[in-house]
């Protein structure tokens, strides 16, 4: 197991940790429905990747009462 020589300082550290700040979303509007999505993937809303369907969006699924 590793065993440091010296003492790691806070300053040291933190400058260590610098670069693992989340960054934030950049999310576009797709240009089929308008709605907000990650660039370069489909639209959850409407299933559209480059003016194009690629994923079918089903109909609204009805559950029985007793099953839920």
């Amino acid at each position: 197991m590793a065993v440091q020589q010296n003492k790691v300082s806070k300053s040291r550290r933190n400058m260590r940790r610098a670069h693992d700040a989340l960054v934030a979303a950049n999310p576009n509007e797709c240009p089929n429905c308008g709605e907000l999505k990650r660039p370069h993937h489909v639209c959850g809303a409407c299933g559209h990747y480059d003016d194009r369907e690629v994923v079918a969006q089903a109909d609204e699924i009805e559950l029985d009462e007793d099953a839920a």
